[in-house]
């Protein structure tokens, strides 16, 4: 089983590490990190560089697509050799998914036209202009073969449904516990829902600069 994780300069090293830990434990799985160009992609703050082993040409039709998210979303938005290896890769998968603001990138393909789907809340309305019905309280949105996870560590959560997908409930719940994923964090939040609002305007605040 082929899973291939297209990357990029500036995505966020979790949306496809996390992931890439699930998955990679699936039995007969061969998981590949792929681009444009294969060599180092550096993430946003361009301290960390995942490596694509191969080009997107050489891995077409994999059984399994993981698109992560990243600032670099936006330019690739509108990069035709990304788009329509998407939208081949995709008419051959068993299934399509993505992480953040991987989502961007699915639908600017046309691959999420008339479906619902997810991303980070901090750009769910980027979503609606592609013809997608974003939705924001859900960390998970299945659609058919297709799934988008919210933002970030909530592709850790979709690659296990996944895995229990492929390989049944008993063997994802193995690797959640073999990756000892029950989290506990030291605050309550974490969610635009949850979290105070002084904290969410310092969160747009910071995505702002950053942009």
């Amino acid at each position: 089983m082929d899973i291939a994780i297209p990357i990029f300069d500036k995505l966020t090293a979790l949306d496809a590490i996390g992931p890439y830990e699930v998955l990679s434990r699936l039995p007969g799985a061969t998981v590949t990190f792929v681009a444009a160009e294969p060599g180092p992609k550096r993430t946003e703050n361009g301290m960390l560089a995942l490596v694509a082993d191969r080009a997107l040409s050489e891995l077409t039709e994999p059984d399994v697509i993981v698109v992560p998210g990243g600032f670099g979303t936006r330019p690739l938005a509108s990069d035709e050799e990304m788009l329509d290896w998407l939208r081949h890769a995709h008419e051959h998968s068993t299934w399509t998914t993505s992480v953040c603001t991987g989502s961007l990138l699915l639908a600017a393909a046309g691959i999420l036209n008339g479906l619902k789907a997810t991303t980070h809340w901090l750009q769910l309305e980027l979503l609606r202009p592609y013809g997608v019905t974003p939705v924001g309280d859900e960390r998970i949105v299945r659609e058919g073969k297709i799934i988008t996870a919210a933002g970030v560590s909530a592709g850790i959560d979709m690659a296990l449904a996944l895995a229990a997908e492929i390989a049944g409930p008993e063997l994802a719940q193995g690797i959640q516990l073999g990756i000892e994923y029950d989290p506990d964090p030291p605050f309550k939040g974490g969610s635009i829902h949850s979290s105070p609002p002084e904290i969410v305007e310092l969160v747009r605040r910071r995505a702002d600069e950053l942009a």
